[in-house]
């Protein structure tokens, strides 16, 4: 009864919000379920030339995010979601005529179809020149999505922190957050039948255009709370109840330099929580579908029902959001507590993965599962992470840290996903053995080892920096 009377209109600007993570998602994922099938045939392309594919992303993505969020802040909310999403929309269309563009470099011809770019460059007898070629053109259509793609998370929690109380923040982030969840969901059960009907370029196309569509919902839904017709009074209070006083600052439009948020321990606790597990979700991102296919010989289409069922589990991050509202609400804890509180309980359950590959001799759905637990423990972890920022820092420095986080993340996620492209060729070439497993399975192994203790590491670290809740004071 009291969110009728207040209102919900926060809760579609969450909904928003959600849509353009899952959109966000879904561009990144149509590369890793389709270059093991459709690609590798058509370029020749080597685990490590997908390593170095990814990791650039993740480097840039990286970087992108230390301004994205600084960005975000300079020209606001509304505008700087509206230039992100336009510009990794761009981004996403760009892969579709990496094949063209590599045929015009290559046989001269660039105003053709894909199905003739297919045919010409199958006359090209040095392969190599093929390979880096279209790895190039990969990689700048994969820098454009990062620089885009970066602005998502400053834009999506400095909404959340402009729309949101701090006790429903960690929720309502879960909420949004779950958006990579269903967009990791939603690809193997679309992308894989997409590319198999219309080419591995439509898949490009139509997830990338989905972006363009959202932009006119964002453009005729929001402003701030404080601004917004269909806000009441009553749920203008609502979100306001932590500190009217903080809504001032943002409207005198007082900032924080990036040498500022340099100096508080608070900043550095959040990038290693960062630095340290991000890379651990996007590894699953990027590479279960491969792991698939060099482990157990499944193609895209083959291994749909095993993605599906381990993002479905994933779904189960939202009692992330839940469980530091319940230690604040019940318990009484103050909002950093309670969300330490909770990270501590999901940072045991990748702990897990460390079964993941020797339970893939009875099952393939064992390593599935457990990932999936794995995965749902993680995006429980950074709904939970993110939402820090806002209890430390004043929302006009929300987007900033967001940022510092985000690019320390991306320096995580480009050296697991160089790392593991050069391991597991390395693997492969050597026959590389570890703990009872040979080839390509030896390197996975290692790589799961790294992704279930990495989180517990970092939350010492975290406490350590930062053993009591303290608002940071600018």
């Amino acid at each position: 009864m009291l969110k009728e009377k207040i209102g919900n209109y926060r809760w579609q600007i969450c909904t928003l919000l959600f849509v353009a993570t899952t959109i966000n998602y879904l561009d990144r994922q149509v590369l890793s379920l389709t270059w093991k099938d459709h690609i590798v045939p058509e370029f020749h392309w080597t685990d490590s030339s997908y390593g170095d594919i990814t990791s650039i992303f993740s480097l840039v993505y990286a970087f992108s995010m230390l301004f994205a969020g600084k960005f975000v802040d300079w020209i606001d909310t509304k505008k700087g979601f509206m230039y992100a999403i336009f510009f990794w929309s761009i981004g996403a269309l760009l892969h579709a005529y990496c094949g063209i563009a590599t045929s015009g470099v290559l046989k001269g011809t660039w105003f053709v179809g894909f199905e003739t770019a297919k045919e010409n460059l199958k006359t090209v007898t040095d392969v190599s020149k093929v390979l880096n070629t279209s790895v190039a053109f990969f990689i700048i259509a994969r820098i454009v999505l990062a620089i885009g793609e970066s602005g998502n998370f400053p834009a999506a929690i400095k909404t959340t922190a402009e729309f949101f109380p701090k006790k429903d923040r960690g929720f309502a982030t879960s909420i949004f957050n779950s958006g990579a969840t269903i967009g990791a969901m939603l690809a193997p059960l679309t992308i894989p039948y997409i590319a198999e009907d219309l080419g591995w370029e439509m898949t490009f196309i139509i997830i990338g255009a989905s972006g363009f569509l959202w932009m006119f919902f964002w453009q005729a839904m929001y402003k701030k709370p404080h601004l917004h017709p269909k806000v009441s009074k009553e749920e203008l209070a609502y979100i306001q109840q932590d500190d009217v006083t903080e809504v001032k600052a943002v409207d005198t439009g007082k900032k924080l330099s990036l040498v500022q948020a340099f100096k508080y321990k608070q900043t550095w606790a959040f990038a290693v929580g960062k630095f340290m597990t991000d890379g651990v979700w996007w590894f699953y991102l990027f590479w279960t579908p491969a792991y698939l296919k060099d482990v157990y010989g499944l193609s895209g289409i083959d291994a749909a029902p095993y993605l599906t069922v381990l993002y479905t589990i994933t779904m189960l991050s939202l009692i992330g959001g839940w469980l530091p509202t319940f230690f604040v609400t019940k318990k009484m804890m103050n909002p950093y507590n309670g969300r330490m509180k909770a990270m501590l309980i999901f940072a045991f359950f990748p702990l897990l993965v460390l079964l993941a590959q020797p339970s893939g001799s009875t099952s393939i759905w064992l390593p599935m599962i457990i990932i999936g637990i794995a995965g749902a423990a993680h995006q429980s972890w950074s709904a939970n992470i993110f939402s820090t920022v806002s209890d430390m820092f004043p929302k006009y420095a929300v987007g900033t840290i967001t940022g510092i986080g985000g690019m320390a993340g991306g320096l995580g996620s480009f050296i697991i996903n160089k790392g593991s492209g050069k391991l597991f060729d390395y693997a492969k070439e050597t026959n590389m053995s570890f703990l009872g497993f040979t080839g390509k399975p030896a390197g996975y192994f290692i790589i799961f080892i790294i992704c279930a203790v990495v989180y517990l590491i970092a939350w010492f670290i975290m406490k350590r920096l930062v053993p009591k809740y303290k608002m940071v004071e600018v």
